[in-house]
Formats: C-alpha cells, sequence, structure tokens
C-alpha cells in the first residue's frame, strides 16, 4: 500500500530497507524521544521490525498501519509514521512517528502526518487520533499542536525510554475527526 504526498511516498517498509532503518534510528537524539526503540539500533532490531510490520498486514481486521516515509528525491527510507491500536469498532488509533534527524525543520513529519490523518479518517473511517509526546520533546510537542490536537493531560512519569533507561512525562492529546475537518476548511 502506498500514499503519496508532493514529496514523500508513504509505504510499506521491506527487507530492502533494513540499512535506511539503522542510519536513521541508530542515533540517540532520535531514539531517547521514542518509548521502544533500542539504542543502540542494530540490523537484528530492524529486522524484527520490519517482520513484525509484515505480520501485521496480514491481519484482519488489522490493528496497526506502518507506513516507512521515503523522500522523492532521495528514494531512501528517512522515517515512519503509523497508526496503533487501531479499534474500528470505536473509532481510534494512536498515532506514532520518528525521523531521520537530517531531514528535521524541512516540514516533511508535517506532510507525512497531514496524509496519515486523511487515511485514518477518509479511508479507514476513524472519529479520534490519539497521540502522546515526551514533555522534553518541543519539536514533536509543536507538531502535534500544530496538526490541531489537543492537549488532554499530563502524565508523570508515564514511560520509560528504552534507547536511555530515562523515565519521562508525557503530554497526551486526541484529535477529533470533526476537529481535523475544520481545520482543512480554513
Amino acid at each position: 500500500m502506498e500514499l503519496k504526498t508532493k514529496r514523500l511516498v508513504l509505504r510499506t517498509i521491506t527487507k530492502d530497507d533494513v540499512q535506511d532503518l539503522i542510519s536513521g534510528l541508530n542515533n540517540i537524539n532520535v531514539s531517547r524521544n521514542l518509548a521502544l526503540v533500542p539504542f543502540p539500533y542494530t540490523q537484528e532490531d530492524a529486522i524484527w521490525w520490519i517482520n513484525k510490520c509484515s505480520e501485521e498486514e496480514k491481519k484482519k481486521p488489522r490493528t496497526d498501519y506502518n507506513f516507512s516515509i521515503e523522500h522523492f528525491v532521495d528514494k531512501r527510507i528517512i522515517g515512519s509514521v503509523d497508526l496503533s491500536h487501531v479499534d474500528e469498532f470505536n473509532g481510534t488509533a494512536t498515532l506514532g512517528y520518528w525521523l531521520n534527524e537530517k531531514y528535521w525543520k524541512q516540514g516533511i513529519m508535517t506532510e507525512a502526518v497531514e496524509r496519515l490523518l486523511e487515511y485514518a479518517f477518509q479511508e479507514i473511517g476513524l472519529r479520534r487520533i490519539n497521540v502522546s509526546a515526551f514533555v522534553e520533546n518541543d519539536g514533536s510537542n509543536a507538531l502535534i499542536k500544530k496538526m490541531g490536537f489537543d492537549e488532554e493531560g499530563k502524565r508523570n512519569k508515564a514511560v520509560k525510554s528504552k534507547a536511555d533507561g530515562k523515565i519521562h512525562d508525557e503530554f497526551i492529546y486526541g484529535l477529533l475527526k470533526i476537529n481535523w475537518k475544520r481545520k482543512i476548511i480554513l
């Protein structure tokens, strides 16, 4: 499955993407902001993730949609966006993402998340997306607010980062389909 934007292809990850995953995630500046990504990030970690994504694609109904972010120009995987804990009955899912540090502050994640939200609300038919970010992750918190998510609270000492072992407070956010539609109209 592929979703396209102006500069990106959001697509299924393959075994050919191992080195790109390692290149992007074997960076403490990236992995320390992610709960479940180890540091160092090895070939074994990348293969495990690719196999997990492949298994998730076969599930009916799907509970996870994982998309690699491929840059049109570079033709490399530079990050990923995903919907996890997809609950079609309740119409909810949780958003997650990461981006290779070389591509930060270029609007790439904004572009990828906008397309994934469109897919979630229009094609899957969800009514609410949840997302959280470590309190100190200014870039991620800014992106989430830019996308129209409402801050719904803070969980103290809620998540331990696998990369550095630190325990983090996190902000929690939600976006309703009705509010997303209003954002698009404006």
